[in-house]
């Protein structure tokens, strides 16, 4: 026995309404499902309610339905649940201070979401969070078990959720889909039903345990590629070669994975996922070495920056320095895992005086040891900036913006921490140009 019939009569349930969530519930409510948004923040339930997007990004230009019967936001799992056909998992899956995977947002999702189905039915059940392999079966299927919940009541899946938060050129609609289930002709069902969200196309990939795996290893992957360029960026410049001119030469080839080195690695997958692989790794007797290793380096990066620009501005007493961004991502107004954040600290213990502007994020939610600033060009008596988050206000083509910028430095001083700002055209403006992976002339 199939969902329903005919697909598009099912009704969608996501719950976990952030930068994963919102865009699946929206793609799915504009493909013309029944979509039932769950949230346990009640300050998210308004905003949405109210029409607005509770991501501060660009990702508030996101359209919420409203005036619509196919679009309902709550926080009530027992009105939600039971009207659901389909029900998507999308909480977060952080690590613990130790680094261990943190399950708890699973586990309580899953508790909050099975005690509430409809027995009288089959409901699909899809966790969409990243998580090593087993975990679904491991958690979500205990928990069925617990509670008397047969397969043809609730059969589980896992779909990994594979959007890039800012990334508006490749957005759900553009990112194909994978589906794992034990039950193929569910698990065919659901990959019809995730093919009408996504131009890219979906596939059935079998059990659970290999789409979730797939999800894993990319992002490890990935770490493990940045942590190539970063090495690459501590190496290089120590004889006289710019990363950057390496990196675009080998990019000439048609099989090399271009990776720009930066100050760090934040967000919630890729500083986060390679715990996932490290504990699978070590359950399964072969400690991982590839992805140990590319957290430390890419973990090292902010005091790796913090020490280049204090070696910058050893003959400073006290170095006044304004860090352009603290999100992790360019466009992003998310915090989590942001490198800024110990780059901004290990250069206070070093001494320096610490301005931070961001125009995406609350001043709440960055740390009260340094200071917030709203207007950076006007800033005084700078020693040095740093371009820690390319956001748009930032571009180099606002040449208004960085006219402001260089009529208020003592010595206009920049460290580009991301390698977006061209050398050249900096230098010619009269700026003296740092930059990670950057030989110093």
């Amino acid at each position: 026995m199939v969902l329903k019939e005919v697909i598009g009569d099912e009704t969608i349930c996501v719950v976990g309404l952030g930068y994963v969530g919102l865009p699946t519930a929206i793609a799915f409510h504009s493909a013309g499902f029944r979509v039932i948004g769950v949230d346990v923040s009640e300050r998210v339930v308004e905003v949405l309610n109210n029409g607005e997007s509770p991501l501060i990004d660009s990702s508030s230009s996101l359209v919420i339905p409203l005036d619509s019967e196919k679009w309902m936001i709550t926080d009530d799992f027992q009105e939600a649940i039971p009207a659901s056909d389909v029900i998507l998992i999308t909480v977060p899956t952080p690590v613990n201070p130790d680094n261990s995977p943190n399950l708890s947002y699973v586990e309580s999702a899953a508790k909050s979401v099975l005690k509430n189905v409809d027995r009288s039915k089959r409901t699909a059940v899809v966790l969409e969070s990243t998580v090593y392999p087993g975990v679904t079966r491991r958690i979500l299927g205990s928990e069925c078990e617990r509670l008397g919940l047969s397969t043809e009541m609730v059969t589980l899946a896992y779909c990994p959720e594979r959007v890039n938060p800012g990334d508006f050129e490749r957005g759900i609609e553009s990112v194909s889909q994978i589906v794992g289930c034990d039950d193929a002709e569910l698990g065919l069902h659901l990959e019809t039903l995730f093919g009408k969200i996504t131009q890219e196309g979906s596939t059935y990939v079998g059990k659970m345990e290999v789409a979730e795996a797939s999800k894993l290893i990319e992002n490890v992957q990935r770490d493990i590629d940045i942590a190539l360029a970063n090495e690459l960026a501590m190496v290089l410049p120590r004889i006289g070669v710019d990363v950057e001119d390496v990196l675009s030469a080998a990019a000439t080839k048609w099989n090399f994975h271009r990776h720009t080195p930066g100050i760090g690695v934040g967000g919630h997958c890729i500083p986060v996922d390679p715990y996932y692989y490290i504990e699978l790794s070590e359950n399964a007797g072969f400690p991982s070495m590839l992805a140990s290793s590319s957290r430390k380096i890419n973990n090292s990066m902010p005091i790796n920056t913090a020490n280049e620009i204090l070696t910058i501005l050893h003959s400073k007493k006290t170095p006044r320095i304004l860090i352009l961004g603290y999100s992790y991502k360019a466009n992003v107004g998310d915090i989590r895992e942001t490198p800024v954040e110990p780059l901004a600290s290990y250069l206070k213990e070093g001494g320096c005086e610490v301005l931070i502007h961001d125009p995406l994020v609350d001043s709440e939610e960055i740390p009260n040891w340094v200071e917030v600033v709203s207007e950076p060009t006007k800033c005084k008596d700078l020693d040095l900036v740093i371009m820690a988050t390319y956001h748009e206000e930032y571009n180099y083509s606002n040449t208004r913006f960085w006219k402001s910028m260089f009529s208020i430095m003592k010595r206009a001083k920049i460290y580009d921490g991301r390698r977006v700002l061209p050398r050249e055209d900096m230098e010619s403006s009269g700026w003296v140009y740092y930059g990670v992976g950057a030989p110093n002339k």
